[in-house]
């Protein structure tokens, strides 16, 4: 599960780049029953946080960069981002981001892995990360889609310390690698990892890529928001064994996630 503690490798940050801010922030309002707080107004707003119950737990922003998709970016807590970058580099990844400071509140930088998938890291100054997660409208899981898992894992295991557990899919789904933070015991389990063929990353064109899961208190509703309000669902919903009911969507502007009620224990 994911906390607030945010141990090094553990995931403590998201954030959303679209490129219609509002259009964003009434869609997740309406699947997630987040709250928007702008940092700007009128035609040249650039984004914000979104708020569930008053706390925080994800970042909005305008989609800048050239030829980039709209997508969910997650980072993961680190001590020092400047030693993540020389580990990223060492392990065969590539900086996107060097690491810069966000005034008070920590650094951050943003990577490929050595396949293609984008992550991020971020070293807490004033701010740790979210607020709130493993609660309905938050955080609750990430995923990597990955076309080769054996190199992804010696890769995040490299730079993280992260151990990784194979579990077998029902139905001959293939292999599912379950994702625990250095040091600590399996119920901390914090996201995972499935290799899929290229041809399947269609989003991406064949490229690996992150994406968050969100607990909802009830899968299905969530699903009829997501179509009512201009996304779409690619699977689901479908009952997981010891898992939960979940479904695989996309926003307006495609990007990807996850809607999932747990099975709680």
């Amino acid at each position: 599960m994911i906390t607030t503690d945010f141990v090094p490798g553990s995931p403590c940050w998201l954030d959303l780049g679209v490129p219609d801010v509002r259009a964003a922030a009434a869609f997740y309002g309406a699947v997630l029953g987040w709250d928007f707080e702008s940092m700007g107004e009128g035609e040249d707003m650039e984004g914000g946080m979104f708020r569930k119950d008053g706390r925080i737990v994800a970042g909005l922003g305008k989609l800048t960069e050239e030829g980039a998709r709209p997508a969910w970016m997650i980072y993961h807590s680190v001590t020092d981002a400047d030693a993540t970058t020389q580990a990223v580099e060492r392990a065969g990844g590539t900086v996107r981001v060097a690491p810069r400071d966000l005034d008070e509140w920590g650094r951050m930088a943003q990577y490929s892995d050595p396949s293609g998938g984008q992550f991020a890291v971020w070293q807490p100054g004033t701010s740790q990360g979210v607020e709130l997660v493993d609660a309905p409208g938050s955080l609750c899981w990430t995923e990597l889609y990955t076309t080769d898992a054996g190199a992804a894992k010696e890769f995040y295991g490299g730079v993280f310390g992260w151990r990784f557990s194979d579990m077998s899919l029902p139905g001959g789904g293939g292999t599912y690698a379950l994702i625990t933070p250095a040091g600590l015991p399996e119920e901390r389990m914090h996201g995972g990892l499935m290799e899929l063929p290229a041809e399947h990353l269609t989003l991406t064109h064949g490229r690996p890529y992150w994406h968050p899961v969100f607990a909802v208190a009830d899968c299905d509703a969530a699903v009829a928001e997501v179509t009512e309000n201009g996304g779409s669902v690619q699977m689901g919903p479908v009952d997981a064994e010891g898992v939960g009911r979940l479904a695989v969507c996309l926003d307006p502007a495609n990007a990807d996630f996850v809607v999932l009620t747990p099975v709680r224990g």
